[in-house]
């Protein structure tokens, strides 16, 4: 009697460590199936997603420096950044003639018409130019390569600390009512590198 209880509870045993395998087995097979769902779809849209949000909010700050944000900050950085990551879509547009017929007008209104150029147009005059003359290294290679994301993420990084220093402080730039726009901007600007990062290390 005492030898089959020993024997039952053996059994038990087993099949309670296979049931735990077995659960373990789906577990894994689980994180892989996420995993290649995520990379498949979920972290492609994710990463133009964030690409598009940092584009834009790259712009907002520029606008927001030519008009009411006035700081020692090199600002002036935010046209390279927005050069690398800009969605292909926009950057194609740029590129071609669009961008050219930009280019030329506001070329000629700088060289004959200066006071009809005015001071808030320079930045992003300089930004389609850049699209538009750009070697096709920097255009094709180094917008897509891990050296641009890095060169992103340095200057988002730049961007932030200088904020925080012109703010007064971390506590000031998130809670002055002008440094919060500012601040989420700048984040919003960071974000992406970093994402394009860990999935380019993954």
């Amino acid at each position: 009697m005492k030898k089959s209880y020993l024997a039952m509870k053996t059994d038990a045993a087993v099949a309670s460590d296979l049931i735990d395998s077995d659960f373990k087995e789906i577990g894994v097979a689980a994180k892989k199936l996420a995993n290649h769902v995520i990379m498949l779809g979920g972290l492609g849209f994710g990463t133009s997603f964030l690409k598009w949000l940092a584009s834009f909010a790259a712009i907002y700050l520029l606008i927001l420096d030519r008009t009411n944000w006035r700081t020692n900050m090199l600002t002036t950085l935010l046209i390279p950044y927005i050069f690398l990551s800009l969605p292909s879509i926009l950057f194609g547009l740029f590129r071609g003639d669009f961008g050219k017929w930009l280019s030329v007008i506001a070329v000629v209104t700088r060289l004959f018409f200066p006071k009809h150029f005015p001071d808030w147009l320079e930045a992003p005059a300089a930004l389609v130019l850049l699209m538009v003359v750009a070697p096709s290294l920097f255009a094709d290679t180094l917008r897509g390569d891990w050296i641009g994301i890095m060169i992103c993420l340095v200057i988002g990084c730049y961007l932030l600390q200088e904020h925080i220093r012109a703010s007064g402080g971390f506590r000031n730039a998130f809670t002055k009512a002008n440094g919060v726009s500012n601040t989420i901007g700048i984040v919003l600007v960071m974000v992406y590198p970093v994402w394009a990062l860990i999935l380019h290390v993954l």
